[in-house]
């Protein structure tokens, strides 16, 4: 059965003094794939810090989403001093709990067996990136809003991660994401233009 995950009508998107985004209308339901495109500048990640609910965003307007979301910034958002595991289950995606199996699968299914237990800050910066989708892995929120997922990733690791948002749409959830690139989901990804709705 479908559900509605986000719904936002008439929103306008401040940051600071400066209005970013106005009259937007949108509803995201359950199996949406959606990218947020537009030039730089826009309000990509504005936007979808304000679906987040996170500060310094500013909105007005009607805006309802799930409990049940999950945001990833552009940064990996990892400590250095730690290990991916450890990483992994300090913040973990979603309110659970993982065990070790299901964080050394995660890692694995973002080619990163053998680096568990290395020393985060000497990880490369793709590697990092990795790390830091293997959340995407573990049990999860039904709401992604991901700001640049594939940044830093090779061909491989960005083609593991749009299989794996097409495996989240089909269990019921929905992806929100920004991209400089149009990634490769066939006729289910909707891409939302902003530029329709830059503000003055």
């Amino acid at each position: 059965m479908t559900a509605t995950l986000l719904e936002v009508r008439d929103l306008d998107v401040y940051k600071g003094p400066r209005q970013l985004l106005t009259g937007l209308n949108l509803t995201v339901t359950t199996g949406s794939l959606l990218q947020l495109a537009g030039g730089n500048g826009v309000g990509k990640t504005s936007l979808l810090r304000a679906f987040a609910g996170l500060a310094r965003i500013e909105v007005f307007g009607h805006l309802s989403r799930c409990d049940d979301v999950l945001y990833s910034g552009h940064a990996p958002a990892l400590k250095g001093t730690m290990s991916p595991r450890q990483n992994l289950r300090t913040h973990p995606a979603g309110l659970c709990s993982p065990s070790d199996s299901e964080l050394d699968k995660a890692l694995a299914a973002l080619n990163m067996t053998g680096y568990e237990d290395a020393l985060t800050a000497r990880l490369s910066a793709g590697q990092q990136r990795r790390v830091a989708l293997a959340r995407l892995f573990l049990p999860s929120a039904r709401l992604w809003l991901l700001d640049e997922p594939f940044t830093a990733l090779d061909v491989a690791g960005v083609r593991v991660l749009e299989n794996r948002f097409r495996e989240h749409a089909d269990d019921g959830g929905a992806v929100i994401f920004t991209s400089h690139q149009k990634a490769d989901l066939g006729e289910r990804l909707e891409v939302l233009d902003l530029e329709s709705y830059r503000g003055p």
